[in-house]
């Protein structure tokens, strides 16, 4: 039966500022699964452009640090 605030009612509501994707890595549900597979490919990419070796055998959350870091490094990713 359906309740007549049911219409009000929301789930997952963001409060101002709140971006879902901008979570800490360190927080990720998954974030101690080895790298993937394009991870590993964008890594190389820009690891290569920086200069820079980065250990294979790191964590989707290792990888994503390091792609955030090496992509302000190497000018990619920024608007």
């Amino acid at each position: 039966m359906s309740d007549s605030n049911d219409a009000e009612e929301v789930l997952g509501a963001r409060r101002p500022g709140d971006n879902p994707a901008e979570k800490d890595p360190s927080e990720w549900v998954t974030g101690d699964e080895p790298i993937t597979a394009a991870q590993r490919s964008y890594l190389d990419t820009l690891a290569r452009e920086a200069g820079e070796e980065i250990p294979a055998g790191i964590t989707k959350a290792e990888a994503s640090e390091h792609i955030e870091r090496l992509q302000q490094k190497t000018g990619r990713g920024v608007q």
